[in-house]
């Protein structure tokens, strides 16, 4: 596995992060301890998470998974740089509905860390991440909370989810003038069929020195070799029908070009967005083992800079705003 620099901090990271939005829901605890333990194995240090995941409000799910997996002990924690994420609505049952559950105010920045902290059954988070902007919470108010989390040693480093690219500048110049060291990450939907963080949010990350961690990488799934899975078109999603109707053609072409390489098509997919600028590690959320290591293959691939136009001509990127 390679390994780069998160951001401009000194943090080292796999090219690869493991996501884990599937434990719970589709992956259970046995197959999700086992996930993670060979992607330990296959030097994949970097794994993401968020406070919501598993989708049963209030109860953090997917954190309590890897908490218990953590408190297997084997250096486990030591050898995970470990992100979670704060903004939706955790409050349940009398607490449901009510003000201060959920978003950035200094009160639920605080709770929400305590809570994560406790579902993960560790004492610090490497990088804490704003789920989505909110807009009515001062950038002072939101800088001063980090930092005080930082000081106690709960928060290492501050990334962001979701963000357009003025807010990346707007953070980060609020930092500035705070004495603080800003985002170090951004977490957005990234891949070959979806480039628009080309025009601002990667201009504006290399920048500031933000390092991006593309979600969705594959783009739900259909640049894995959706055209050519022929034993799956009735399961399709309307989704996938939709997208398969408007970039058919485009897919068909990504295939065949994946076919001479003697590739997967969801490895050049990932192998692609290593070389772009700014992008640290793509996330990828496998809910079996032969999915995690297929993936994993990834990282190793070289591509050329003639196969790099070749994409191009495929699906053709986006221009930076001026």
């Amino acid at each position: 596995m390679k390994y780069t620099q998160l951001g401009r901090s000194g943090l080292s990271v796999s090219r690869l992060c493991l996501g884990t939005m599937n434990f719970g829901p589709e992956t259970d605890k046995a197959d999700a301890f086992k996930v993670m333990d060979r992607a330990l194995e296959l030097g994949i240090n970097f794994f993401d998470t968020a406070d919501v995941y598993g989708w049963q409000q209030g109860e953090g799910v997917t954190e309590k998974i890897i908490g218990e997996w953590f408190a297997q002990g084997g250096n486990r924690r030591e050898r995970v740089v470990l992100a979670t994420k704060l903004f939706g609505p955790m409050g349940k049952d009398e607490l449901k509905d009510w003000p201060n559950s959920r978003h950035y105010s200094a009160l639920y920045i605080r709770r929400a860390c305590e809570s994560s902290l406790a579902r993960l059954q560790t004492d610090y988070i490497d990088l804490y991440q704003m789920h989505h902007i909110f807009r009515l919470a001062p950038w002072e108010e939101v800088w001063e909370a980090f930092s005080i989390l930082k000081q106690q040693g709960k928060v290492v480093y501050v990334g962001s989810s979701n963000f357009a690219g003025w807010h990346l500048v707007q953070a980060n110049e609020a930092a500035r003038r705070s004495g603080t060291f800003g985002l170090v990450s951004e977490q957005c939907k990234y891949s070959l069929l979806t480039r628009d963080v080309e025009t601002d949010v990667a201009p504006a990350a290399e920048a500031y020195g933000i390092g991006l961690i593309p979600w969705s990488p594959l783009g739900g799934g259909v640049l894995g070799g959706v055209m050519s899975d022929q034993p799956g078109e009735r399961r399709r999603s309307d989704w996938t029908k939709r997208v398969i109707k408007d970039h058919g053609k485009q897919l068909l072409r990504w295939e065949k070009l994946c076919a001479k390489l003697g590739a997967e098509p969801a490895d050049v997919a990932l192998a692609w967005l290593l070389t772009r600028p700014a992008v640290t590690a793509p996330i990828i959320g496998p809910r079996t083992l032969p999915q995690l290591e297929g993936a994993a293959a990834a990282a190793e691939m070289n591509l050329g800079s003639r196969v790099l136009e070749q994409i191009e001509e495929i699906f053709p990127g986006k221009k930076p705003a001026p």
